[in-house]
């Protein structure tokens, strides 16, 4: 088993900044490679960003590429999003998720979710 909490959400206006991050604990998080989903409200949860294990390799959705930045510390057991230029359409609840075997952009390939932290962008 593998417990992921989330935390850094909050309100920003757009154009601005917000980090969020993923704490890890329960197993060796080094073994895992890890993803940012979000999902706004009426709407399906989608990929936001994907990291390998090692953090060697990143992945981006084209809505966020450029202004997001997936990176891990796994000496620390912590993966992070950070968020610039935030647009109110990046208002969602942010999860992050992992999984074992490669990094995947799809949701239902990931084996443990944390419970999302909420980012809100006012316009």
């Amino acid at each position: 088993q593998v417990q992921l909490v989330e935390s850094g959400g909050g309100l920003v206006q757009a154009g601005g900044s917000l980090r969020v991050s993923c704490a890890a604990s329960g197993r060796t998080f080094s073994n895992y490679d890890m993803g940012w989903f979000r999902q706004a409200p009426g709407k399906e949860r989608e990929f936001v960003a994907a990291i390998s294990w090692s953090g060697g390799s990143t992945y981006y959705a084209d809505s966020v590429k450029g202004r997001f930045t997936i990176y891990r510390n796994n000496l620390r057991n912590t993966g992070y999003l950070q968020m610039n230029s935030l647009k109110p359409e990046d208002t969602a609840v942010y999860y992050c998720a992992v999984r074992r075997g490669g990094s995947s952009l799809s949701d239902n390939e990931y084996d443990y979710w944390g419970q999302g932290t909420q980012v809100t962008v006012s316009s």
